[in-house]
């Protein structure tokens, strides 16, 4: 990865990945919070989430965590002085915890979905809930593109990634697709400083550029056979 060009299209963005606050209200909903939970943003990117967070628990305190050092220091300065929100960089297959709930909104996907369900239940207190979103084909037969779309990655079907969090000792609350306005609220801004930076880019940046675009352009074209599923489950 060329880390320069790729925080010059993402350094400032709202957020770090498809997302919504309907869908962390409806899982925090479905958790059943004590009213001084103790929650992790395990992958927090800028914070984009943390104030829905807030909005869904009010009385609870919100450790959010990033690996990357600019992420951190642009939710650090988001929630500067709000006394609930304590911003960290570290590893997410290794959080402080224990917490009442963990938030992982698309970064499970880095540790990879077994070894990311065991360190998030490693993190979580006895009977924790872990909401986390997941590439999920939605149809049987994906067709070539929308396997591509992941790079690699081997998405699932919902049934595989409930059973997933079943075998990793996980009861699940209730699953749902990420809508596409959740999806819009990553690309959009991005494809707007695309915009803002096509003019005079170098090659390096181009490249990155036309790989952002791409990214946003083939999601459009399979959103229909895959995309996140968000997956509410608790410890048992």
């Amino acid at each position: 990865m060329d880390w320069e060009t790729f925080f010059a299209v993402h350094r400032g963005l709202p957020r770090e990945g498809p997302g919504a606050p309907d869908d962390v209200a409806w899982a925090c909903a479905l958790a059943g919070l004590p009213e001084d939970a103790s929650i992790c943003d395990a992958g927090c990117g800028p914070g984009g989430d943390i104030d829905a967070l807030l909005a869904a628990a009010p009385g609870a305190r919100v450790v959010a965590v990033d690996r990357m050092a600019s992420f951190v220091a642009e939710a650090d300065a988001r929630f500067a002085g709000d006394p609930r929100v304590s911003v960290m960089e570290g590893d997410l297959g290794a959080l402080p915890g224990p917490f009442d709930m963990i938030w992982c909104a698309g970064a499970l996907y880095f540790l990879g979905l077994q070894d990311g369900l065991a360190a998030m239940a490693r993190a979580l207190k006895p009977r924790g809930v872990l909401a986390f979103s997941e590439p999920c084909f939605f149809t049987e037969a994906p067709g070539a593109e929308a396997r591509a779309f992941w790079e690699g990655y081997p998405a699932r079907s919902a049934e595989g990634i409930a059973a997933a969090a079943g075998a990793a000792g996980f009861e699940v609350l209730g699953t749902r697709k990420v809508p596409d306005a959740g999806w819009e609220a990553y690309y959009r801004p991005m494809e707007a400083r695309i915009s803002a930076l096509r003019p005079g880019a170098d090659a390096r940046l181009s490249e990155m550029l036309d790989l952002c675009a791409a990214e946003a352009a083939t999601w459009r074209r399979v959103k229909g056979e895959t995309g996140y599923l968000l997956c509410v489950a608790r410890l048992t």
